[in-house]
């Protein structure tokens, strides 16, 4: 069984996660000296929980910035996603992006157009703790 839940504080090199039943959020700035070791736990808890939970999922995720091995890993997280039972059903992703940010726009849908689920992309005024705290509070 998956844990209940795992939770990382963002710093200024990595995102802030909450991994807990039916929600999934993974926002800030990812540049993590090392994104093997940072991100394999996320990875690894999303298996179990892709695997084991039945209810709805909300998947919310955004980024001020994002490396590409942060990306690599972003699309394990969403392909492991992809094994959620119903998926079409029983998850639903929203990519958040910075008004002006071109290029968070474009890797939203390119990530959209890799996973079966409902999959909005979203643009906000700006990506910041206050904006995060926001979208937790929905």
């Amino acid at each position: 069984m998956y844990p209940d839940s795992f939770k990382h504080s963002p710093t200024k090199r990595t995102p802030w996660i909450i991994l807990e039943p039916g929600k999934i959020f993974i926002m800030g700035r990812s540049i993590p000296e090392n994104p093997n070791d940072f991100y394999r736990p996320v990875q690894e808890w999303v298996s179990r929980y892709s695997h084991d939970y039945a209810g709805k999922s909300k998947i919310e995720l955004g980024f001020e910035y994002i490396n590409t091995s942060s990306i690599k890993w972003i699309f394990t997280v969403l392909r492991e996603l992809s094994e959620i039972k119903d998926i079409v059903k029983n998850a639903n992703v929203t990519w958040f992006y910075e008004r002006g940010d071109e290029d968070m726009c474009e890797l939203g849908f390119i990530l959209r157009s890799l996973v079966e689920c409902p999959f909005i992309v979203v643009e906000v005024d700006e990506m910041n703790r206050t904006r995060y705290e926001k979208i937790l509070s929905d």
